[in-house]
């Protein structure tokens, strides 16, 4: 099972050091990235929640560890997560399944469930 917590703290740095030995195509991306998430007719949550479908779609899992990551950050709950996870099943159908899988993994890394407390008893 892939640490998506590390993969996209990994992930980080060799995009950092890219952008220092690559600047143009780094750069241009960086911007593309930060207009295409911003807030507009759509908010961020939900373009992350997109860019996760996609992700999933095209069996990327850099791009899951990096639009949970992202989603999270922007207040998606993890029933959002979810029903992203069944649009990309019905977009991507079997191969995506095993990146369903994948993003669940990460979904469980970036946002865990509280603990439950045992009520007394």
């Amino acid at each position: 099972m892939t640490d998506y917590v590390t993969y996209h703290q990994h992930l980080e740095e060799r995009l950092s050091q890219l952008g220092r030995e690559l600047p143009g195509p780094m750069s241009g991306f960086a911007r593309l990235h930060k207009k295409a998430v911003e807030e507009g007719a759509l908010n961020a949550r939900i373009k992350e929640l997109m860019a996760l479908a996609i992700g999933i779609t095209v069996h990327c899992d850099g791009c899951i560890a990096y639009h949970v990551h992202d989603a999270v950050a922007a207040g998606a709950t993890r029933q959002e997560l979810l029903e992203t996870i069944g649009v990309a099943l019905m977009m991507g159908g079997g191969p995506a399944s095993i990146y369903a899988a994948h993003a669940l993994d990460a979904i469980e890394q970036f946002l865990p469930e509280p603990s439950l407390v045992a009520v007394g008893g």
